[in-house]
């Protein structure tokens, strides 16, 4: 029977693709405005994922990300190194400056000031230069989406001289970093060359970085350098998931996605629910005929179930299919640098494909329950 119900599904080839258009649609949407909206959530955690050698940050009790912080004095560095627990904690700096080209351009940029001696805070990666070019004077590093965004080339944008706050910079290196959920120009230089850069206040340090001593929990070393220091200490992890809270709670982010999403599942019931509808009356004939001769309600279930269930699932791959491949194609691109789908994306899209299919196969069940045999005969 399920054989009769595949060739009466594939028998009409119009609302047949009109079926894995609509499942297939509203998958792409789901799936790929769902990726982008975690994509970009994950930039609010960027700053504190690339720096990988440190286990806990401290900062001040207002901080609330790793660019909403109040800078402390330079003192709290040496109260931190002196709780139990801490194995090294290097000073760091991550403020808000705006630099001048050679060409007269103005552009808002972050500044990181990373440790003289350690280099500690700075990308794994420099695609080019050398790490120890950081340490010549005025030196600074960019980051690569923020070199291609003011330089037409990594080869124009060495060596090139910058207005950064009325003092002298030089780029002296490219660095792999990801992207800020901001998107700004990243510049790293070491921290006594930040505290020149960045606009001059009694305290300036934003962060003090720590490393533990092997064997300790962070989280308990965390909460003991707050007990002891009166400063906000938080683990790598709290403070990424931090840095994504502050995103879900302060922007119209997570509603605006919402509705798009929302507006991906009612578009496909719609289309499915109608293609599906039309396909039923159409074959209302043929399934009376089955009736007449003997078949059971629930084999017609059967028989309707299989056809949802196929169309779910090759409109279900086409659209997975579609949404990877936008998120491959489009990769190169520095707005969607670092993109990529989670595994629970696909598993999600698929719950909500096989609700789609479940609402849209009831509605189209309940003409074939109720249609009489006899109406065969009129």
């Amino acid at each position: 029977m399920n054989w009769i119900a595949i060739r009466m599904l594939t028998g009409d080839r119009t609302k047949f693709l009109g079926l894995l258009f609509g499942v297939a649609f509203s998958t792409l949407l789901i799936s790929q405005q769902v990726t982008i909206f975690v994509n970009l959530l994950m930039r609010g955690a960027s700053a504190v994922e690339d720096v990988s050698t440190v286990e806990i940050w401290v900062m001040d009790p207002s901080g609330r990300t790793a660019d909403i912080t109040f800078p402390m004095p330079s003192t709290a560095l040496e109260r931190v190194r002196g709780v139990d627990g801490v194995d090294w904690a290097v000073p760091f700096i991550r403020a808000s400056a705006n630099v001048r080209t050679r060409e007269g351009d103005l552009e808002g940029v972050t500044v990181v000031g990373v440790d003289d001696a350690t280099l500690i805070g700075l990308p794994r990666d420099v695609l080019t230069g050398n790490r120890n070019a950081l340490a010549a004077p005025d030196a600074v590093f960019i980051d690569d989406v923020g070199s291609r965004r003011l330089f037409p080339s990594s080869e124009a944008a060495m060596n090139t001289r910058l207005e950064l706050n009325d003092q002298r910079a030089i780029i002296r290196g490219i660095v792999d970093a990801t992207p800020t959920f901001t998107s700004q120009v990243t510049l790293y230089t070491r921290y006594s060359n930040a505290l020149n850069f960045v606009p001059g206040t009694r305290n300036r340090m934003s962060f003090v970085l720590v490393r533990t001593e092997e064997g300790r929990d962070p989280v308990e070393v965390a909460r003991h350098i707050e007990k002891v220091t009166g400063l906000k200490a938080r683990t790598r992890q709290e403070f990424a998931d931090d840095g994504i809270n502050f995103i879900i709670e302060n922007t119209g982010i997570p509603v605006n996605f919402g509705i798009t999403v929302a507006l991906g599942f009612i578009v496909g019931v719609a289309i499915v629910g109608l293609t599906f509808s039309l396909f039923i009356r159409d074959n209302i004939k043929q399934f009376g005929a089955l009736k007449a001769i003997g078949v059971t309600n629930n084999k017609i279930r059967l028989m309707v179930a299989c056809q949802a269930g196929l169309v779910g699932l090759i409109g279900y791959g086409i659209g997975i299919f579609l949404a990877v491949l936008f998120i491959y194609t489009t990769e190169a691109i520095d707005t969607f640098k670092g993109f990529y789908t989670p595994w629970q994306i696909p598993l999600l899209t698929a719950v909500v494909t096989i609700v789609m299919i479940m609402l849209t196969g009831f509605i189209a069940l309940r003409e074939v329950i109720n249609t009489e045999p006899s109406e065969v005969f009129r």
